[in-house]
C-alpha cells in the first residue's frame, strides 16, 4: 500500500530535487516545451500548473510567492504578461504530456511537457542565393 507517499523522489535529495523542479519549470515557460522522462514530465506538471494558477492574479504578493521558485527575472514576467492571460477562462489541466518513447541508452520513456495552447514560431523564409559571379557586364 501507498500511504502517505505525497510525491515521487526520483532518487533525489531533497536540495538536489528542488533544483530539478526550479530549473526545468523555468525551461518550460521559457521555451513551452521541454522533453524530459514520463517521471520528471509529470512532477514538473504540477508544480508549474499551481504556478500558472497563482499567476492568473498578477498582485505583488502573488508574483513574491511565485518569484521563489522561477528566480528569473524576464521568465517571471513571460510567466505574468504572457503565459497566465493564455489560461484565464480555462480552470486548469494548462499541460499536455506527449509519448515519444523510449531513449535508446536506458530505455527510459521519453515525452514532450508542453503547453495546451502554445505560441507557434514563425517560420523563417530561405533566403535565395544571388548569382553575381557568372554575369556579364553589359
Amino acid at each position: 500500500m501507498k500511504h502517505k507517499i505525497k510525491f515521487n523522489r526520483l532518487g533525489r535529495k531533497s536540495a538536489h530535487r528542488k533544483a530539478l523542479h526550479r530549473n526545468m519549470v523555468t525551461s518550460l515557460f521559457k521555451f513551452e516545451r521541454i522533453k524530459t522522462t514520463i517521471a520528471k514530465a509529470k512532477e514538473i506538471r504540477r508544480t508549474a500548473e499551481k504556478l500558472i494558477t497563482k499567476a492568473k492574479n498578477d498582485t505583488v504578493h502573488r508574483r513574491r510567492v511565485v518569484s521563489r521558485v522561477i528566480q528569473d527575472k524576464g521568465i517571471l514576467t513571460k510567466l505574468f504578461t504572457d503565459i497566465a492571460p493564455r489560461f484565464l477562462e480555462r480552470p486548469g489541466g494548462y499541460t499536455r504530456i506527449i509519448k515519444l518513447g523510449q531513449r535508446p541508452a536506458d530505455a527510459a520513456e521519453m515525452v514532450f511537457l508542453e503547453f495546451i495552447e502554445r505560441k507557434e514560431k514563425p517560420k523563417r523564409k530561405k533566403k535565395k542565393k544571388k548569382e553575381e559571379g557568372m554575369k556579364l557586364p553589359g
